[in-house]
C-alpha cells in the first residue's frame, strides 16, 4: 500500500509532455542521444549480441566503437538508429565511442551476467535498512558488481527511455541505497561465480502484478480487460478530460470549492454543518467505499454513548491499522497520532475528563500518501474500552474530503488504478539490454486475489520473456514470508493462498523461488534480514544457471497417504534429507482435517524421510496441511542444509479468495 504521491505541479508537468510526446510523433535532435540505461560503469551481457542505440538527426551517421569493432549505421526517418555487436565473453573494462556529429565516451564497461531486480517494496527495500547494515555497507567493496536504479516512472503508454539514471560501481558510498535483495544476491552470486554482475533495480512498493504486466497481457485474462479498457485512456486529450471530470465530481459532491473548509481543523468539533459530510462504512479501505483512487487526506466522524458511571473516567480507544497517517481527536482535543505507518496499530489512551455522559465525537483525520487509504483492520479491532466496558465503532461513520486530497487525488499518481503502468514506464526502456534474468519479491498486494494470481503470475513471466524475446531469460522469486499476528488455531488464509500459487508458478521452466516463511516479522511486512533472502535466491541462480552443485531448495511436497488415522507424506527425492528444527526433535505446523473440512493441529513426525502426521481429534484425516497461515512461525520442517519446506496443502477445497477478481 506504499506509493510516491505526485505534487500537483509534477503532475501536470508529466501529463503536459505526455500530451507533447503524442501529438509529436517525430522528435528533434540535434545531437547524437543515448537511452539513460547505457551509461559508463555499467555492465552489459555476455554470450548474447549487444545493442547500442539511441537518436539523432533523421539519416544523421552515427558509428559505434567497442572492443576493436566499429559499426555504422544511419538513423531512421523518426531519429532511431541501432547497431548490434556480436556476443562477447565476460571482461573488461572497456570503452565504447559514439560518434555522429557529436561524441560520447562511455568508460569502465564490463561483460558480464545482468539481472532485473522488481517488484513491490520488499524489493525496493534499501540496504542502509537492513540488518547489521552498517558493517553490510562498510564490507561493500566489490568494483565488478555494478548497479543502477530506475526511477519510479508512471506510463499510460509504453516509453523507450528513463531520464536521470546512470550506472555506480558498487562500493560503500554507492550501495546503502540500493535494493537490499538485488545487492545480497548479486553479491552471494559474485562470490561464487567470479563474473561482472549488473544489478538494474525496478522496483514500487504496493504495487500489483498487472501493473508490472504489459496491456496485452494483462487483457488477456476476462476479469481485467473491462478494467484495462476503462483505465487506459486513448489520447491525451481524454487522460485530461477523465481527469477534470473526476476533479469536478469530487468537488460537488463534497463542497471543496467552499474557501470556509480550508481552516478544517474545527472538523474535530462537535455541532458543526454536516451538509457536505458523506456516510461511509468504516473499517475498509476508502477505494472499496465510493471514493476511489484518491490520496491525500480525508476526515472521519462517529458519535459515542458514554454511560454516566463511566464519564470523566480512562478510556482506551483502538482503531486498528490506518493507512498511512492519522490524528485522532475526541470532543476536538488530540487523543493521539500516528505519522505515515499504515501498518501499526492504533491504541490510544483518553485520559479522563475527556470524555463526559451521554454523546462524544470521535474524529479522525486521515492521510493517505498513496495507494489504499483508510482503516484497514478487522471490525473488532474498532472499540472504545473502559473497566470492561466496551463500545464498538464499526458501522457507519462520517467523512469529508479536504482541498487537499482533490488536489493529490489523481488516478495517474496510483499504479494500481493503471494496468500495464509500470511495464510501460520501468520494464519497457530495458528490453533491448539482454538480461541472464530477474529476480522478483512481490504479491502482497495481490493476496486478497490469490487465485487470480495462479493466472496472473506465470502470464507476466511469460509476457517478459516475449518482450525480451528470450525464452532462456531466468525467474527466480521470493515467497511471501511470514507475517501479521500468529493464529491460535488452523485458519484459513490468503497469504497462504497466494504462496501457493507461487508454488504452482515452478511449472514454469527455468523458475526457481526461495522460501522465507521463516525470516519475516510478525508486526513489520519488512523483515530486515534481507541477506538470507539474496541468498536463498543466489542459490537458485548457481543450481540451475551455473551448474554448482547446491541444494536450492528445501524440502517440497510430492504426495500423501492416508492409512486409518495416520496421512503419510513423501517429499521430492532432491530436497535432500529431512530435519526438525527443534532441540527435541518436533515438527510443529502440520493441521489435519476429516470430511468436515474442520482442520486441527496435528502430531508429526520423521521416520524413513517421510513426515507421519496423526492427530487424536480427527479419526479420518482425508487432508493435511503445513505452514498453512499468514505467519506460520512455528512451522520448522527443513533439509540437512537448513532450507525450509514450502508451505503446501494436499486438499483443493475452496479458500478465500476462490473467485475473487
Amino acid at each position: 500500500m506504499r506509493f510516491q504521491r505526485l505534487p500537483l505541479g509534477s503532475l501536470r508537468t508529466a501529463l503536459l509532455a505526455l500530451a507533447i510526446a503524442l501529438f509529436f510523433a517525430v522528435p528533434a535532435f540535434s545531437i547524437v542521444k543515448l537511452p539513460g540505461v547505457l551509461t559508463s560503469n555499467m555492465v552489459l551481457q555476455r554470450n548474447k549480441e549487444v545493442k547500442i542505440w539511441g537518436w539523432a538527426d533523421k539519416s544523421e551517421k552515427v558509428s559505434v566503437s567497442f572492443n576493436k569493432v566499429t559499426l555504422s549505421a544511419k538513423a531512421d526517418k523518426d531519429g532511431n538508429w541501432m547497431l548490434i555487436f556480436p556476443a562477447m565473453k565476460e571482461g573488461g573494462p572497456y570503452t565504447i565511442t559514439i560518434k555522429g556529429k557529436n561524441t560520447i565516451v562511455l568508460d569502465n564497461i564490463l561483460i558480464g551476467d545482468v539481472y532485473i531486480c522488481s517488484g513491490q517494496s520488499n524489493m525496493e527495500w534499501v540496504v542502509k535498512n537492513t540488518n547489521n547494515s552498517e558493517k553490510e555497507i562498510a564490507n561493500a567493496n566489490y568494483p565488478q558488481i555494478r548497479l543502477i536504479t530506475i526511477p519510479k516512472n508512471l506510463q499510460y503508454f509504453p516509453v523507450d527511455d528513463v531520464d536521470g539514471v546512470k550506472w555506480n560501481v558498487c562500493s560503500p558510498e554507492t550501495v546503502g541505497s540500493f535494493s537490499a535483495v538485488g545487492y545480497y544476491f548479486g553479491r552471494d552470486l559474485y562470490k561464487e561465480v567470479n563474473v561482472p554482475i549488473g544489478l538494474i533495480n525496478t522496483s514500487w512498493g504496493g504495487t500489483n502484478i498487472e501493473a508490472w504486466t504489459s496491456k496485452e497481457y494483462v487483457s488477456r485474462v476476462d476479469a481485467l480487460k473491462s478494467r484495462v479498457e476503462k483505465a487506459i485512456p486513448q489520447s491525451a486529450e481524454e487522460l485530461k478530460a477523465a481527469q477534470q471530470k473526476k476533479m469536478n465530481e469530487l468537488s460537488a459532491r463534497f463542497g471543496l470549492d467552499d474557501p470556509k473548509i480550508q481552516n478544517n481543523e474545527s472538523w474535530s468539533q462537535p455541532g458543526i454543518n454536516l451538509e457536505f459530510w458523506q456516510d461511509i462504512d468504516v473499517p475498509g479501505l476508502w477505494e472499496g467505499k465510493g471514493l476511489g483512487e484518491l490520496d491525500g487526506i480525508v476526515w472521519f466522524r462517529r458519535e459515542v454513548v458514554i454511560p454516566e458511571n463511566l464519564a470523566g473516567k480512562g478510556w482506551t480507544l483502538a482503531l486498528g491499522k490506518i493507512d498511512d497517517g492519522d490524528v485522532t481527536y475526541i470532543n476536538g482535543k488530540i487523543v493521539g497520532q500516528t505519522k505515515d505507518k499504515h501498518d501499526v496499530t492504533r491504541e490510544y489512551a483518553v485520559p479522563a475528563g475527556i470524555l463526559s455522559p451521554g454523546i462524544n465525537l470521535i474524529a479522525v483525520r486521515v492521510e493517505d500518501t498513496g495507494g489504499g487509504g483508510g482503516f484497514h483492520s478487522p471490525k473488532e479491532d474498532l472499540r472504545l474500552v473502559c473497566e470492561g466496558t466496551e463500545i464498538q465503532l464499526s458501522g457507519t461513520w462520517k467523512c469529508r474530503l479536504t482541498p487537499e486530497s482533490l488536489k493529490l487525488s489523481v488516478g495517474s499518481a496510483n499504479p494500481n488504478a493503471i494496468p500495464s503502468s509500470l511495464f510501460n514506464g520501468m520494464i519497457h526502456p530495458l528490453l533491448n539490454l539482454a538480461v541472464t534474468g530477474a529476480i522478483w519479491y512481490q504479491g502482497e498486494s495481490n493476496a486478497s486475489r490469490a487465485y487470480q494470481y495462479r493466472t496472473l503470475f506465470p502470464l507476466m513471466i511469460e509476457n517478459w520473456r516475449a518482450s525480451w524475446n528470450q525464452q532462456d531469460l531466468h525467474f527466480f522469486f521470493v515467497q511471501l514470508a511470514n507475517f501479521m499476528a500468529p493464529d491460535t488455531q488452523p485458519v484459513e488464509s490468503e497469504w497462504a493462498e497466494l504462496r501457493e500459487a507461487q508454488t504452482m508458478t515452478l511449472s514454469l521452466p527455468l523458475t526457481g523461488m526461495a522460501v522465507t516463511t521463516d525470516i519475516g516479522e510478525a508486526n513489520d511486512i519488512h523483515p530486515r534480514n534481507k541477506q538470507d533472502v539474496g541468498y536463498r535466491l543466489a542459490l537458485q541462480a548457481l543450481k540451475t544457471i551455473y551448474n554448482k552443485t547446491v541444494l536450492n531448495n528445501g524440502p517440497v511436497y510430492k504426495s500423501v497417504q492416508f492409512d486409518g488415522n495416520t496421512a503419510i507424506i513423501s517429499f521430492d527425492a532432491e530436497s535432500g534429507p529431512l530435519m526438525a528444527k527443534d532441540k527435541y526433535g518436533y515438527l510443529k505446523g502440520f493441521a489435519v482435517a476429516g470430511k468436515d473440512h474442520k482442520f486441527h493441529w496435528a502430531q508429526a513426525s520423521i521416520s524413513e524421510g517421510r513426515v507421519i502426521v496423526t492427530s487424536d481429534l480427527v479419526s479420518n484425516p482425508v487432508a493435511v496441511r503445513y505452514a498453512w497461515a499468514n505467519n506460520p512461525d512455528d512451522a520448522n520442517l527443513y533439509n540437512t542444509q537448513g532450507l525450509p519446506a514450502s508451505p503446501f496443502r494436499t486438499d483443493e477445497w475452496e479458500g478465500l479468495t476462490f473467485n475473487v477478481e
